[in-house]
């Protein structure tokens, strides 16, 4: 299928709307392939287009969405300042999955949008990304909680040398991988749903979808594969 014509990137007083895109990736190796970006561009580009504006300028950072001294971000957002252009990214989760950073960019004095959620007011954007955070902190609580619990029963965590025959520890190190993999496909398959609803037909299409959400794979990857989305139904279903 033929690739559209990139959105030209030239400033100018025409009156034309401006934007300044943001991307960011989680890890170094999605930054070199491109992977998660190209979802991404393809989103803000649309956006951009629909409101008949011009991309400025693109920054990308990769950065993990926990941290809020990213230096891209914080050049976006004073080229917006400076050109007096609207920040756009792809989706709120990739701006920060943080209460107080999406606070501070709002009182930044410039206007953003996220493409997933272009009409959003404050409010709702604030109510988002509490949501985004409360679902982080949740998977966070339970992986510490299960490591405790698997602690306090004294399996020793980390990745232990098993004497050979010592079958009751192999036994119970399966079980304790066999319930974080159920509760990391729990946890997962809200999104998988949202995904098949928002028009993904397959499981190709779910993992990218899932890889540009920047939801994390069962491993704590940040790529996702169509054999793990399978899995993860398979898992859900039984």
């Amino acid at each position: 299928m033929a690739r559209k014509t990139p959105l030209k990137r030239l400033g100018g007083g025409d009156g034309v709307p401006g934007f300044i895109a943001y991307y960011r990736v989680s890890t170094d190796k999605q930054g070199a392939s491109g992977l998660g970006l190209e979802a991404q561009q393809e989103a803000v580009e649309r956006h951009v287009r629909a409101a008949g504006g011009r991309i400025l300028d693109v920054f990308r950072e990769v950065e993990s969405g926990k941290k809020n001294d990213r230096p891209e971000i914080a050049a976006a957002i004073a080229a917006c300042r400076s050109r007096r252009a609207t920040l756009v990214i792809a989706k709120l989760d990739r701006l920060a999955r943080n209460v107080a950073f999406v606070s501070n960019l709002m009182e930044a004095g410039i206007e953003f949008v996220a493409c997933d959620n272009p009409h959003a007011s404050r409010l709702t954007i604030h109510i988002l990304a509490a949501v985004a955070e409360h679902e982080r902190e949740m998977i966070s609580a339970r992986t510490k909680a299960a490591l405790q619990a698997a602690k306090a029963r004294g399996v020793k965590l980390g990745n232990p040398k098993l004497r050979a025959g010592d079958g009751a520890a192999v036994s119970q190190a399966t079980q304790i991988r066999i319930a974080k993999a159920a509760q990391h496909a729990r946890d997962v398959l809200p999104a998988i749903l949202a995904a098949q609803k928002a028009g993904c037909a397959n499981h190709s299409q779910i993992a990218e979808a899932l890889t540009a959400r920047g939801i994390r794979t069962p491993a704590g990857g940040d790529v996702w594969h169509p054999v793990q989305v399978a899995r993860i139904l398979k898992r859900t279903s039984a």
